[in-house]
C-alpha cells in the first residue's frame, strides 16, 4: 500500500491531482464532521441525460483516488434540486398539454407524465438512480424537497434570513439594473397554488425568521423561511447547500465557471468553507451544440448501453475531461476499442504507468482481463459483410478465427458482438456506399482473389496484412493509404476500415475471395 500510496502521490493523472487538492485541505487536522464529501448536483427538470452520468463518473474516479492517498473516510451526496419549479416542458416526454397547466409548481408536486410515480421529479429521481446504480456507484441520494421539508436546512435559511443583506450584494453586483429591482435570494411557494413565485421581498425579518411579499395578485402574506415554505434561487442555493453540508468537492459544468465566486462567496457568508472545484467542458451533440435536457438532443444513458458495454462510457468520461467532446453514436466504437487496448496493457505496466491508466480509474484498482478478441471494428465489418442480423451468425466467424472462445468463457465479445449487429443496423447499413472499382483498383483485386486461392498458410492475421501490402505495392499504389481506401470503399461500402489481414483471417480466405468476386461483378455497388 506505501508503494502504491508515494505513486499516487506523485501521478499526473488528474483524478490524483484532484484528490491531492482536496486532502491539502485537511493537512492540518482532519475534518470535524469524520469524512471527507465528495458531492453533485442534478436539477431533474427533464430526463437524465449522460452528462449527469459523467459527474458521479468523474467525481467517483476522484473520490477513489483520494482514497488511495488518505485514510480519511468519505461520503458521496447526489442531490437533486426537485424542489425547482418546473419553468418549461421538455421536449421529450409524453403529455407535454397537461405539463404545461403545472409550470412553476415545484418538480416534486408536477404529475408523472408517464404515470409511474407520485410526481414528476420523482421519476426523474428514479430514473436516475436507476442509471447510477447500474453502474455500481456508491451514493447517498438527497433530495432537496426532503431537505427543504424535514428541516435539515432550517439552520441555514435562518442564517439567510439574518444575513440577508450581505447575500444581497453578492447577488446584485451579478445582475442587470433591471433585474435588481425585483431580485431577492428567496422564492416563496405559494400557501394555496403550491406554486415556486418570483417575486419581489418586500420584508425580511431575521428575528422571527420570515419574509413578506405580496402574490401576484396583490395579497400580501408573511411566511417562515423553515419547513420547505421558501426555497433559494438556484445560485444562493449552490452556496447555501455547501455550506449546509459542509461539501469539500463539487465538479460542475464550465457554463457554471462565472458563478464560481457567488457560490464561493454565499458559502462564506452562511458560515461555511468553500469546497475544492473541478469544472469541465461540455458535452455536444452532433451539430457541436449544448446536450440539453430540456431538447433531449445528444445521446442518453440507455441508448450508449444499446450499442455498448457501460465500461467504455466511463472510458469515454475519463478522457481530457477540460476538453469540449463531441458526443454521438459514432465515438462508441472508438471508445469500446480504446478501452479494451488499455485493459490489454494494464498488466505489463509499471505500478506508476497503471495509476495513469484509465481503467484503474474505470474499475477502482480492481481491473478485469479483456477478452475481447476480436476488437468492436472488426465486429462492425464482420456485422457488414456477412449480412448477420444476430450474435449467433458473428459467432460462426469467430469460433473459427478464435476456436477456444465461446460465448460462457468471453462475454465481453459475446455482448460485443450482439452490440455490434445493432450499430451496424441502426448507423452503418443505412448510410453505406460501396462504389465500383477503377482499372488499376480491379486489377489489383484480382491479384488479391488470386493470391487468396493460392494462400496454403494458416489464416494468420499478420501474414495476409502483408500480403495484401505487397498486392499494393506491387501495383504501384502511393500512397499505400489509397490502396486501402479502395479496399474499404469497394468492398465494406466503408471510408475506414480495420487492418485487413486481420479482417481476412476473421471473415475467412474463401469469404473474401468470394467478397472480392461479388465487387468485381457489380453486385456490391449495385445494392
Amino acid at each position: 500500500m506505501s508503494s502504491l500510496r508515494d505513486a499516487a502521490m506523485t501521478s499526473k493523472a488528474w483524478p490524483f491531482e484532484e484528490a491531492r487538492r482536496v486532502l491539502k485541505r485537511y493537512e492540518k487536522r482532519d475534518p470535524e464532521k469524520g469524512y471527507v464529501l465528495f458531492e453533485t448536483g442534478y436539477g431533474p427538470s427533464g430526463l437524465p441525460h449522460i452528462g449527469t452520468f459523467g459527474e458521479v463518473a468523474r467525481t467517483t474516479m476522484i473520490r477513489r483516488a483520494f482514497e488511495i492517498i488518505s485514510d480519511i473516510p468519505t461520503r458521496l451526496f447526489c442531490f437533486s434540486d426537485d424542489l425547482d419549479g418546473m419553468r418549461k416542458v421538455p421536449e421529450n416526454v409524453p403529455q407535454t398539454e397537461m405539463l404545461r397547466e403545472h409550470l412553476q409548481l415545484p418538480l416534486t408536486s408536477v404529475p408523472d407524465p408517464f404515470g409511474e410515480y407520485e410526481s414528476f421529479g420523482d421519476h426523474n429521481n428514479a430514473m436516475l438512480r436507476r442509471f447510477l446504480d447500474t453502474f455500481g456507484f456508491e451514493y447517498e441520494f438527497i433530495s432537496a424537497t426532503e431537505f427543504y421539508r424535514s428541516g435539515q436546512f432550517d439552520e441555514t435559511l435562518l442564517k439567510a434570513a439574518e444575513r440577508y443583506d450581505a447575500i444581497m450584494e453578492i447577488m446584485l453586483a451579478s445582475l442587470r439594473e433591471e433585474r435588481q429591482q425585483t431580485y431577492s435570494c428567496f422564492l416563496p411557494i405559494h400557501p394555496e397554488t403550491g406554486r415556486v413565485l418570483y417575486v419581489p421581498i418586500k420584508n425580511v425579518d431575521p428575528a422571527r425568521g420570515e419574509i413578506t411579499f405580496d402574490d401576484d395578485t396583490g395579497r400580501e402574506w408573511t411566511l417562515p423561511v423553515t419547513g420547505g415554505h421558501v426555497k433559494l434561487q438556484w445560485k444562493p442555493d449552490f452556496g447555501a447547500r455547501w455550506a449546509a453540508l459542509d461539501v469539500d468537492f463539487e465538479m460542475y459544468g464550465k457554463d457554471h465557471s462565472t458563478n464560481t465566486p457567488i457560490y464561493d462567496g454565499i458559502c462564506e457568508v452562511l458560515g461555511g468553507r468553500a469546497p475544492e472545484h473541478f469544472t469541465y467542458e461540455l458535452f455536444l451533440d452532433q451539430h457541436g451544440q449544448k446536450i440539453s435536457k430540456s431538447k433531449g438532443n445528444g445521446l442518453s444513458i440507455d441508448e450508449w448501453l444499446t450499442y455498448a458495454a457501460s465500461e467504455s462510457l466511463s472510458y469515454f468520461m475519463y478522457q481530457k475531461p477540460k476538453t469540449a467532446k463531441r458526443m454521438y453514436f459514432d465515438v462508441i466504437p472508438k471508445a469500446v476499442d480504446e478501452y479494451h487496448q488499455q485493459l490489454r496493457a494494464y498488466p505489463g505496466q509499471a505500478v506508476e504507468q497503471q495509476l495513469a491508466n484509465p481503467v484503474w480509474h474505470i474499475h477502482g484498482g480492481n481491473v478485469p482481463e479483456s477478452n475481447l478478441v476480436v476488437p468492436f471494428a472488426m465486429l462492425l465489418n464482420l456485422a457488414a459483410v456477412s449480412g448477420a442480423r444476430d450474435r449467433e451468425t458473428l459467432w460462426g466467424f469467430i469460433r473459427r478465427y478464435a476456436p477456444e472462445a465461446s460465448p460462457g468463457t468471453h462475454p465481453d465479445l459475446d455482448a460485443a458482438a450482439g452490440h455490434a449487429v445493432r450499430y451496424f443496423e441502426d448507423f452503418v447499413a443505412p448510410t453505406r456506399v460501396h462504389r465500383a472499382a477503377s482499372e488499376k483498383e480491379r486489377a489489383a483485386l484480382e491479384d488479391l482473389a488470386g493470391r487468396l486461392a493460392a494462400w496454403d498458410g494458416p489464416a494468420d492475421g499478420e501474414r495476409l496484412q502483408e500480403m495484401v501490402y505487397a498486392v499494393g505495392r506491387d501495383h504501384g499504389f502511393e500512397p499505400m493509404k489509397d490502396w486501402f481506401a479502395a479496399l474499404y470503399q469497394v468492398l465494406l461500402g466503408a471510408e475506414q476500415g480495420p487492418r485487413f489481414g486481420g479482417f481476412i483471417a476473421l471473415y475467412g480466405i474463401e469469404e473474401t475471395q468470394a467478397l472480392i468476386g461479388r465487387a468485381l461483378s457489380g453486385e456490391l455497388a449495385a445494392t
